[in-house]
């Protein structure tokens, strides 16, 4: 593993729990099924899709009709706007409808240009054009989705 690998995927006990730190937050997180599989999407867009770490937020907050609700990352463009939506699920849960629903009505409230939906075994990505989801064979880097 290499040494960026291992700043990511630091673990250790705390009050009998697995913890995992988590670089974008600075702080260890617990390891649940579905927290390893967001920081694998994480360390995916930081160092292969070499997506600025100050560019992601990680449990971005947002309002859904009225409702707070939470997305699990959100890249954003050099200007502040929101490029992609990321939505991570444990490995035992399907990327359903459902989940593809959550995921664009987080859509309807910031309008980025993609959404990502993984559960780690099982990855989707989408374009979005108006109001047309456009599947995509590759997760885009960040000078694809700057651009």
């Amino acid at each position: 593993m290499s040494d960026s690998a291992l700043q990511w995927f630091r673990t250790e006990q705390r009050e009998g729990k697995t913890c995992v730190f988590d670089p974008l937050r600075r702080r260890f997180v617990v390891l649940t099924p579905e927290e390893e599989v967001r920081q694998k999407v994480l360390y995916l867009l930081v160092e292969h899709l070499r997506v600025p770490a100050g560019l992601v937020a990680v449990e971005y907050s947002l309002k859904v009709n009225g409702l707070d609700k939470r997305a699990d990352a959100v890249v954003f463009g050099k200007g502040g706007q929101p490029l992609m939506v990321v939505e991570c699920k444990a490995p035992a849960v399907a990327l359903t409808e459902a989940v593809l629903d959550q995921a664009v009505r987080y859509h309807s409230a910031l309008k980025p240009k993609y959404l990502l939906l993984t559960n780690g075994t099982a990855t989707h990505c989408f374009s979005i054009e108006g109001s047309q989801l456009r599947p995509l064979d590759h997760l885009p880097d960040n000078a694809e989705m700057q651009g």
